[in-house]
């Protein structure tokens, strides 16, 4: 019965214990002209990288790919394409997760 007893609150235990997941973001940088290094520096001077966050779910993976598609430096990156994957599956299908018509795109100089 002891064991019952522990193995019962074991489980309460770990039911409460949040599931976080690996949420890999893709991010895929198109420069403005002439500024491909300072542009690529982000993912060592290649235009594409792939960085690893933990999320408490899809959704929330879904927040921090979307986060990442803000654009602070206008003359330097043209746009960011940013797919995601939560615990091995495509968020959104494997869509990109960047408004293509986002104000903070396409504003080199």
């Amino acid at each position: 019965m002891r064991f019952v007893s522990l193995a019962i609150t074991g489980l309460s235990f770990l039911s409460g214990i949040s599931h976080a997941g690996i949420c890999e973001l893709t991010v895929k940088r198109v420069a403005c002209a002439g500024k491909e290094a300072e542009s690529y520096k982000k993912c060592d001077g290649k235009d594409q990288c792939t960085n690893k966050q933990k999320a408490d779910s899809e959704a929330a993976c879904q927040k921090l790919a979307e986060n990442e598609c803000v654009n602070s430096r206008l003359d330097i990156t043209k746009s960011k394409e940013i797919k995601a994957t939560f615990g091995g599956s495509p968020v959104k299908g494997g869509a990109n997760l960047c408004a293509t018509d986002r104000a903070d795109f396409n504003k080199c100089k």
